[in-house]
C-alpha cells in the first residue's frame, strides 16, 4: 500500500463515512532546485479538506510520507494555511496527522517561510478554533513546534517520534539509552502529548473530543440532551477523594469523562466532563491512582508540584478561551519540596493563580479533603474569583495541619499540651464550618450529593458576566 493511500485512509477512519472532500489535490511542488522537477509530487505530500465528525465540521490535513517523506515545502505548507483560513473563517476545529521527514531541503527558504506561515496562521487561530495534532511517524526539528501551539496532540504509541532535537544529539545520550522522542517519554517528562495510544483507538479519542469540545470560541450550542438523573445520588464518593478521575467520572453525565494529559504530571487531574448536558473544564488534586482492583497502583503527595500547576493553568486558559465553565476539587496542603519544585514552582503557582483569577467563565470549587495554606488560596478560592464553593463535611480548610500549628504554638511545652492545642485548633481554625462562618465556604453537602449541588451551582451560573479592566493582556 502506497502511503498517499495511507494519508487518505487516516482521514477516511477519522471522519464520519464518507463525509471527506478534498482541496487542492492537484498541487504539487513548483521548487526545480536539485532536479525536484523530477521526482513526482503528487499533493505536495500533504492531503488537506474537510469533513464531519458526528456531524460536525472539521478540517483536516493529513502528511503523506511517500512523497519527499511527507517533507514541508512551499506549496505544502500553503495549503495547510489555506485550511486554516477557512477553518477561522467557518469556525470550525483544524484536525492535523503528521508523519513527515520535517523541512524539505531542496526548498531552502521556501519551505522555512513556510513554516513560519504554519506558525502565523496556528497563532491566529488559537482560542478561536480548536487545533488538535495526530502524531503516527515522525514529527522534528521545526515541525515539533506545531504540536506545541495546537491545544490537544496525540501520539501513536509505536511508530510516532516527537522531538526538536534526535536523541542521539543530546550531549551524552542516544536513543537506545534513553528515546526522548519515544510517545512514552514525551508524554510522561513534557507537557506536549494528551493521549498516547494504538492507531485504531486515537481516531475513536479524537472524535470523543471533538464531540465534547465547542466548534470555536464563540459557539454557545454545545449542549446535548441530558439522559441522567439530575438529581442522582453518588454513593461513596468520597472514597474517591485521592482520585478526582473517579469523582469526575462519577458525577458527570452517563460517566464522560476525556483526560486531557493523561500521563504528565498525575498529580493533578484535567479533562472534560458534561453535566446537565454542557461541557465542564475538571481540575483537580491527585494523591493516588487506583487499579482496576482498588488498590492504590500509585501515590503522590498533596503538595502542588510545578508540572501541576503548569498543567492546571494551560488548561483552565483553554477553558476560558472557549467559554467552558472550570470545576475545580481542591485536597492540597502547600508546594512540593524537590529541587526541582523549588526552581520552578512560585512561577508555575503564579501562572494557576493568573489563569483561574483571569477566567471569566462560571467557577466552582469543591474542597474534597485537605485545603491548607496558599495551596488552598491558589486551587480557586472565593479570594481569587470561585464564584461558589462547595465543601464535604469532612473537609479541612486553614493554614496548616493541626499538628503543625499546635507545635509551633506551644514550642517548648510538653506533649501533652501540644496535643491538647493540636484539638483545639482542627476544631476552631480547621474545621470547614468556620470557614463556611466567614462566608469562604457557601455550601456544605454530603459527598452523594455532590452531582445535584454541582449542576445547581452551574445553572445558576449560567448567565454570568464578568468585566474587567481593559487592557490588551495579562503578562504572567
Amino acid at each position: 500500500m502506497s502511503s498517499s493511500s495511507q494519508a487518505r485512509q487516516r482521514i477516511n477512519a477519522l471522519l464520519d463515512e464518507n463525509s471527506f472532500v478534498e482541496i487542492g489535490a492537484l498541487v504539487t511542488a513548483r521548487n526545480t532546485d536539485f532536479n525536484l522537477k523530477q521526482e513526482e509530487t503528487p499533493s505536495d505530500g500533504v492531503v488537506t479538506g474537510y469533513g464531519v465528525i458526528d456531524g460536525n465540521l472539521v478540517y483536516v490535513y493529513s502528511q503523506d510520507a511517500s512523497v519527499l517523506g511527507g517533507s514541508i515545502g512551499e506549496m505544502h505548507a500553503k495549503k495547510i494555511v489555506r485550511l486554516y483560513e477557512l477553518a477561522i473563517k467557518t469556525g470550525s476545529p483544524v484536525i492535523g496527522m503528521i508523519d513527515s521527514a520535517g523541512l524539505r531541503l531542496q526548498e531552502a527558504t521556501d519551505a522555512l517561510n513556510g513554516f513560519g506561515e504554519i506558525y502565523l496562521k496556528q497563532v491566529e487561530a488559537s482560542g478561536v478554533v480548536p487545533q488538535i495534532t495526530a502524531i503516527f511517524g515522525a514529527c522534528g526539528g521545526g515541525l515539533a513546534l506545531i504540536p506545541s501551539i495546537t491545544d490537544f496532540t496525540f501520539m501513536e504509541s509505536e511508530k510516532a517520534k516527537l522531538f526538536v532535537n534526535s536523541p542521539n544529539a543530546l550531549d551524552g545520550n542516544y536513543k537506545e539509552k534513553c528515546d526522548t522522542s519515544s510517545a512514552k517519554w514525551q508524554a510522561t517528562e513534557t507537557e506536549n502529548v494528551d493521549v498516547v495510544t494504538d492507531e485504531a483507538s486515537l481516531y475513536a479519542e479524537i472524535r470523543d473530543l471533538v464531540s465534547i469540545l465547542p466548534s470555536n470560541n464563540e459557539d454557545g450550542d454545545t449542549y446535548q440532551e441530558c439522559s441522567d438523573d439530575l438529581n442522582r445520588a453518588c454513593e461513596n464518593l468520597d472514597g474517591a477523594t485521592a482520585d478526582p478521575s473517579i469523582i469526575a467520572r462519577q458525577i458527570s453525565d452517563n460517566g464522560v469523562f476525556f483526560e486531557t494529559k493523561r500521563e504528565y504530571a498525575k498529580d493533578m487531574v484535567t479533562g472534560f466532563i458534561r453535566l446537565n448536558g454542557a461541557t465542564v473544564g475538571f481540575v483537580g488534586n491527585r494523591t493516588a491512582v487506583f487499579d482496576e482492583n482498588g488498590k492504590e497502583a500509585e501515590k503522590f503527595s498533596d503538595k502542588l508540584s510545578a508540572h501541576a500547576c503548569n498543567k492546571a493553568a494551560e488548561f483552565v486558559n483553554f477553558c476560558d478561551a472557549f467559554d467552558l465553565p472550570v470545576l475545580t476539587l481542591t485536597n492540597a496542603t502547600g508546594f512540593g519540596t524537590t529541587k526541582c519544585d523549588e526552581k520552578h514552582v512560585a512561577k508555575a503557582a503564579g501562572r494557576l493563580v493568573f489563569a483561574l483569577a483571569n477566567a471569566t467563565v462560571p467557577k466552582v470549587n469543591l474542597i474534597t479533603g485537605k485545603a491548607f495554606g496558599s495551596a488552598y488560596v491558589i486551587m480557586n478560592s472565593k479570594a481569587i474569583g470561585a464564584d461558589v464553593t462547595i465543601s464535604w463535611p469532612d473537609a479541612q480548610v486553614g493554614t496548616m495541619d493541626a499538628n503543625l500549628a499546635a507545635k509551633i504554638m506551644c514550642d517548648g511545652k510538653d506533649a501533652e499540651t501540644v496535643s491538647k492545642a493540636a484539638a483545639e485548633y482542627a476544631a476552631l481554625q480547621n474545621n470547614v464550618k468556620s470557614a463556611a462562618a466567614r462566608g469562604y465556604v457557601d455550601e456544605i453537602v454530603e459527598p452523594a450529593d455532590t452531582r445535584k449541588y454541582v449542576i445547581g451551582a452551574f445553572e445558576m451560573l449560567f448567565t454570568k458576566r464578568d468585566e474587567r479592566p481593559a487592557k490588551k493582556h495579562g503578562t504572567v
